[in-house]
């Protein structure tokens, strides 16, 4: 098996594949101004397993969600998470790349994005998705940023190394105003959405992987690799997380 295969294996029976909680989702859907009650179109791209999508899927009861992610694996578990909560039949799910969304121009209300969006770059994401959404459209994505304008060089250098657009919240807001967005919200995820929700859960689950892939050399990199990115959030917490930013398409220009 491959390392990507070993990813998959490692975060498909998961409920989320990265930092959040039901409970943020919800402050961003408050915070965004979506009615609930509307008939709205709503993408949630690189949606994983579901965790967002389910989210979305109750509290904006008539709303047609697209949920996208590259990994069929990880669609069959969110559908069938999504029957279970009897939210299937409003939930579209596409197999598709970031960089080939099978959506129509101009026909979103609005674009979620919870930790996924780094996949193809913070600053491409928001001003090639821009298309499909309506005038005034929104846009949800979480995004791991700074949180003090310097930091210790060990943690500097491996966010750097992993992610180099990884930078200060005022950063991000100016990415999201050239690329003709109006932001309207912003928050930072708490530390129970890393350690409860994503990285316990994970290490529960490394026993079992390991002996899934026959305890192979690249099985214990990749385990090792994620404690190391756990260890340094462990030491480092203050320093960076998750920012949610909340923006709207804005209005063109006029002639």
């Amino acid at each position: 098996m491959d390392e990507f295969q070993l990813l998959v294996d490692l975060h498909k029976g998961a409920q989320r594949q990265g930092p959040g909680g039901d409970a943020e989702t919800r402050r961003a859907i408050q915070l965004s101004g979506l009615d609930p009650e509307a008939p709205l179109r709503i993408a949630d791209i690189g949606c994983g397993t579901g965790a967002s999508t389910l989210v979305l899927a109750s509290v904006l009861k008539h709303a047609r969600i697209t949920a996208v992610d590259f990994l069929p694996e990880f669609l069959d578990a969110l559908m069938e998470r999504a029957r279970i909560a009897g939210v299937a039949g409003r939930i579209t799910p596409v197999c598709a790349s970031m960089e080939d969304l099978l959506l129509g121009e101009g026909e979103l209300d609005g674009i979620w994005s919870e930790g996924a969006i780094y996949n193809i770059g913070f600053a491409r994401g928001v001003a090639e998705w821009r298309r499909y959404l309506k005038p005034g459209g929104l846009l949800m994505a979480s995004e791991i940023t700074w949180l003090t304008p310097t930091r210790p060089g060990e943690i500097q250098a491996y966010w750097e190394g992993e992610y180099p657009e990884i930078d200060l919240p005022s950063a991000k807001m100016r990415v999201l105003e050239e690329n003709g967005y109006s932001p309207i919200g912003y928050f930072v995820l708490p530390e129970h959405c890393w350690l409860e929700h994503y990285y316990r859960p994970m290490q529960s689950g490394f026993a079992a992987f390991l002996q899934r892939n026959g305890h192979s050399a690249q099985a214990r990199a990749l385990v090792e690799a994620e404690r190391r990115e756990m260890e340094l959030y462990e030491r480092f917490r203050t320093y960076y997380s998750y920012g949610v930013y909340l923006a709207r398409k804005a209005c063109e220009d006029a002639p």
